[in-house]
């Protein structure tokens, strides 16, 4: 009986330096009148003593912010770390490949030259540190009232992030995306408050870390600041923060994604607008001021629409109906220049109208099609076999089908699962990838990028450690979607750029850690990562595939 020992292979070292922008010092002008201030960490016992309270930004109205948060059980945020760790080489015998797995992918296609594979994260999922070093209060700090986990530790990536990127590199990954806290940068989030020097220091260092290691930056969620949208200063807000970014960090980042799945935080006709301007602001600041050579991206969230019956024209229309709402409203004017879908304005009936001039601004302001497909979604009318009540729920204010006036379910027409299923909401659904890319890209005719893609493996928080790491659902999977994702581009003739995996490490899923996305397990009390075998076995997928 014979082993053969394989073990991952680190990025090499950069030999030269490609740069997207001029450098800081050059563009600084093109954000004005801006000034700069630290904060330091927020304790609730202290918050009455500070003495500056004549001051519009200062340290006792950073910390009126959180006082008026006042974020549920705060005073049990205990983490291990308040400064930055130095990072360790990653152990030979931590990269040995595992065994393989008795079936494998069968096809022979290889990725296209320059496809970006990468893995992805998010700062509020991920950073922790949730009041240090003059961070605001978000959204998620506040929302979860009730004894589910909050986002104040997570991974507390924010002092250990130069050990995950270390770790990520040791496995030859060359992409790394994350967001940018709009609330670390601007606590006070309006034009004309102080910029959070802190915030903009870290952000540095991460950046010119990673690219030290070989990698590259995508740089999504720049508008992370959800549930605001709707408000009259959001767009002069968040376009005030995107020059803040990008003025700094321009000259390094290949990527830029303005929005991150809009459509949970989108319900009104003034959200959808003010989104839509926010990002063509920026594109055009991007393109005409910075003078970027880097791409605008745009990120959807999408569980495909398919037919509940492929062969029932009125489950067709569903499924048309659906995931032209879904995603109509955004990319109609954004990658096309046209008005939103009728889908839309026959339901959202304060929708703002477009102009001719403002659709000529707005369209083409985005490079990359994003879209996080981690699965599909089985589609009929409200009605069975009735096209028609999908309108009657669009002027029905009152019908609980709406927004969507559709039958959403995970069970076929012959009450089969759509897939196998995981922890949360994603199912197993590989073959429904190729239908959804291919009508992506032939409806809107852009080069698509997966922003997300991922697999909760059911109850792997209550497994033992070895357990967790022979995750072999997972890589079916991540394996069984990049496999579709190959015939789509060579079979179907799909321009698929590259694709992210979500998560790079198991993380803060918005209220919950029982769900697993990660490529990595975490210990919650040492915040020890262990490699899981479907990193490992897709690694070994791309690489045999041509991605180096």
């Amino acid at each position: 009986m014979t082993e053969t020992v394989r073990t991952a292979t680190s990025v090499p070292a950069p030999t030269t330096t490609v740069t997207y922008a001029r450098p800081f010092a050059s563009l600084v002008t093109l954000a004005p009148n801006v000034t700069f201030t630290t904060w330091g960490k927020w304790d609730p016992g202290d918050t009455v003593t500070a003495t500056d309270v004549a001051k519009p930004y200062g340290q006792a109205a950073w910390s009126s912010l959180w006082l008026s948060a006042n974020p549920p059980n705060f005073t049990d945020y205990t983490s291990l770390y308040s400064t930055t760790v130095s990072p360790t080489p990653v152990p030979t015998e931590e990269l040995v490949l595992p065994p393989p797995e008795y079936f494998r992918p069968t096809d022979c296609y290889y990725f296209p030259p320059n496809f970006v594979l990468g893995v992805a994260s998010s700062a509020c999922q991920i950073e922790g540190a949730t009041a240090d070093e003059g961070k605001g209060p978000t959204l998620m700090d506040v929302l979860f009232k009730d004894e589910s986990p909050k986002d104040y530790v997570t991974n507390e990536a924010y002092y250990y992030y130069k050990q995950d990127i270390e770790r990520v590199a040791a496995m030859g990954v060359k992409y790394f995306s994350f967001s940018i806290s709009w609330s670390r940068i601007l606590p006070f989030a309006l034009p004309g408050s102080p910029v959070n020097q802190q915030g903009i220091d870290h952000y540095n260092v991460v950046i010119n870390f990673v690219l030290k290691k070989g990698m590259f930056l995508i740089t999504p969620e720049i508008g992370k600041r959800n549930g605001a949208y709707q408000n009259e200063t959001f767009v002069d807000a968040f376009v005030h923060y995107a020059k803040i970014v990008m003025t700094h960090y321009a000259d390094r980042v290949p990527l830029w994604i303005t929005f991150n799945e809009p459509q949970l935080y989108t319900s009104n006709g003034m959200s959808v607008y003010n989104l839509i301007m926010s990002h063509a602001h920026v594109a055009h600041f991007y393109r005409d001021e910075i003078q970027g050579t880097g791409k605008i991206g745009f990120k959807f969230n999408n569980h495909f629409g398919v037919p509940r019956d492929p062969l029932s024209s009125a489950d067709i229309a569903a499924a048309d109906h659906y995931n032209s709402f879904i995603m109509g409203p955004f990319a109609n004017p954004i990658y096309l220049g046209k008005d939103y879908p009728e889908s839309y304005k026959s339901t959202i009936h304060d929708y703002v109208p477009l102009t001719q001039e403002k659709l000529a601004y707005i369209g083409g302001t985005a490079d990359y099609f994003l879209v996080d497909p981690y699965v599909a979604t089985v589609i009929a009318p409200p009605v069975p076999s009735d096209e028609g009540s999908i309108m009657e729920c669009a002027t029905d204010v009152s019908s609980p089908f709406r927004p969507n006036c559709v039958n959403e379910s995970s069970v076929n027409i012959y009450g089969w699962d759509l897939g196998y299923a995981s922890q949360s909401y994603v199912y197993m659904t590989p073959t429904y990838i190729r239908t959804c890319l291919n009508w992506i890209y032939n409806t809107y005719r852009h080069p698509i990028m997966i922003g997300e893609f991922g697999f909760p493996v059911w109850a792997e928080d209550e497994k033992t450690l070895a357990n967790q790491l022979y995750d072999s659902p997972r890589s079916n999977y991540y394996l069984s979607f990049l496999s579709e994702c190959l015939k789509a581009i060579w079979e179907d003739g799909v321009d698929i750029a590259g694709a992210f995996m979500w998560s790079y490490v198991d993380n803060w899923e918005f209220g919950d850690y029982r769900p697993h996305f990660g490529l990595q397990t975490v210990n919650r009390t040492t915040q020890e990562r262990h490699y899981k075998k479907s990193f490992f076995d897709i690694v070994d997928y791309i690489k045999a595939r041509g991605v180096q």
